[in-house]
Parts: C-alpha cells; structure tokens; sequence
C-alpha cells in the first residue's frame, strides 16, 4: 500500500450524509452528499457530481475526490451507479444508458438544493465513469464543466482491448458465452459474473490484475456494501457485460462544446489511448492533462498525485 494512499480520506472541514433520491425511471439511487462546513447556507455554490469507478462503489475512490473538492469550497455528491452499491437496480447488470442516468440523476438532486447554484453544477467520472458521465454531458446540457480521471471507454474496451489486444474472433466468442448463458439463468440456472479485480494473484499474474488487485482486495480500498458479497464486488454479469459492446461513449462528443472538458490521466497508465482518443474527438475548450509518473490505479487514491488543485482551478473557472 502506497504511503500516500487514502480511499477512506475524511475531513473535520466538511460535514457529510447519505442521501437517496429518484432517477428518471423511478429507481432510487444513493449517495453521499458533502458539504463544507462553513458554508453559507443563505447563499447559491457550484457543485460537482462524483461517479466510481465501473464495478466499484461510491466508497472507493468518489468519496475520496468529493471530501477533498467539498474542502475546496464545492459541494459534492458522490453516486451509487444504479445496480451497484445502495442503488436500486439488479445486482451487477451491466447498463450503459443507466449509468448515463445515474449522473442527470444526480444533477436533478444538486439542482434541488437551495444552497446548489442550478446552472453551476458540474461532474467527475473516474475511469468507467468517465465514459458514463460523457455519455450523459451529451444529451443533459446542465452540466456545465466535466472532468475525467483515467478514464476507461468501456464500450472499445470490451470491442478491442487495451492495445487492441481483443480479436474479432474474441468477440464473437464472448458473445456467444453471453448468449447461451442467458438460456440457463432464463431457465432457473446460477448468474454467472465476470471480469472485475481478481481475488487472487501470484507471481505470473498480468500488471494490470496485480494493480486492480492492489486496491481492491486489500485494506487499500476493499469495500463490500452491507447485505452483498464480497465475492461479487466489482464483477458484473456476464450475461449484461455484453450491453458494452453497443456502448459508444465517445461519438459526436464535440456536440458537448461550448462546455469545457478536463481529461485528467497518468502518464504511466495502461488506459491512457482512451483519453487521448477523447481528447482528440472532443472540440474546444478542452485539456488533457497528464500527471507524471501516476498510473491508472494511483489516481483512485494517491494524494500526492491526484491533482486536486488542477480540478480545483477547472471547476472554479468553469462554473463562476
């Protein structure tokens, strides 16, 4: 564990409760709302929208990057994803436009607020929920200011690989298990789950597995939500996984303009291409923004890497 990692940062300096509200199909969504504590309630701020990342919970790594924005003066909502963590939904589907959802959702709620400025809300979506909050930017225009945090395109990732590593034939063959695993839970058959962080790894196991495994099967960032498995945690379904290869998050992303990007990635991460993709479909104002030496995984939790400060001076500029 790195000595300046901190998933489960808290602050004396922001006053923190859960709250639920609706999204636009009537499922109820959870969160944690941070606020400073010196606010002036009497007052209008900006607020930001957090989102974890894919198959993960709002305790890892959203609340982290809402405590330390909300210490800047912000408030901040960080999301269940809908079917993952408090969240209503089944347990682990995989939905793109959910997810999407998810973010207006919690636009809907800061909009509420009497103390949220309205028209000053932005968001953040970290790796799977950069692509999730992009897709949402496009067609919910009162988001005004968005960043993401090495970001995952969880639509080519699934398609192609990191590197393009997965072939046609690949594809083809996932969704075959897909399909035929449908036909056993349709007839009373166990879910099958899928991907997510392995539980266990040796001294063969793929860098990226090991980085995964890092935070999520250890006190660095394990969380298992009450009532659900550990099992389970950060592993979607298997029949559901395949809804990503129909999810194009990064098409007609210039349609977001004139509303300004931040693509915020590690110089060393092995998901770097999908913010360099974004980046280059995106039109102005954007940014992309390396931080040097960090991989995908150190910006969850690394608070000598994470720029906050960078994310302090966006927002504060975007949503004046």
């Amino acid at each position: 564990m790195p000595e300046d990692a901190n998933n489960f940062y808290e602050s004396e300096r922001v006053s923190a409760r859960t709250v639920e509200f609706s999204n636009l199909f009537q499922m109820t969504m959870a969160g944690n709302l941070f606020v400073p504590a010196d606010l002036d309630r009497n007052a209008v701020h900006p607020a930001i929208v957090v989102g974890h990342p894919m198959g993960a919970v709002k305790e890892q790594s959203a609340n982290l990057y809402a405590t330390q924005l909300a210490e800047r003066g912000f408030v901040t909502l960080a999301i269940d994803l809908p079917c993952w963590g408090d969240s209503e939904g089944p347990r682990n589907r995989v939905s793109p436009d959910l997810y999407a959802e998810g973010f207006s959702a919690g636009v809907d709620f800061l909009a509420s607020q009497a103390f949220v400025n309205a028209d000053a809300i932005g968001g953040i979506g970290i790796c799977g929920s950069g692509g999730f909050i992009l897709s949402a930017a496009k067609i919910d225009s009162r988001l005004k200011a968005i960043a993401t945090v090495s970001m995952y395109d969880m639509g080519q990732a699934s398609r192609h690989g990191i590197g393009n590593s997965v072939s046609l034939d690949d594809r083809k063959a996932m969704i075959d298990t897909a399909s035929a695993q449908r036909n056993v839970e349709f007839a009373g058959g166990e879910t099958e789950y899928t991907g997510g962080a392995p539980h266990t790894i040796d001294a063969n196991s793929d860098p990226v597995a090991r980085e995964f495994y890092d935070f999520y099967r250890t006190p660095r960032g394990e969380f298992t939500p009450k009532g659900q498995s550990s099992a389970r945690t950060t592993h979607p379904t298997l029949t559901s996984n395949v809804k990503f290869l129909n999810f194009y998050p990064f098409n007609d992303l210039d349609t977001i303009a004139p509303r300004p990007l931040l693509f915020v990635s590690g110089d060393q991460a092995h998901s770097r291409e999908f913010s360099e993709d974004a980046y280059a479909r995106a039109a102005e104002p954007k940014e992309l923004y390396w931080v040097p030496g960090a991989g995908h995984v150190d910006l969850y939790d690394r608070l000598s890497l994470i720029p906050f400060d960078k994310l302090e001076r966006f927002f504060s500029d975007a949503l004046a």
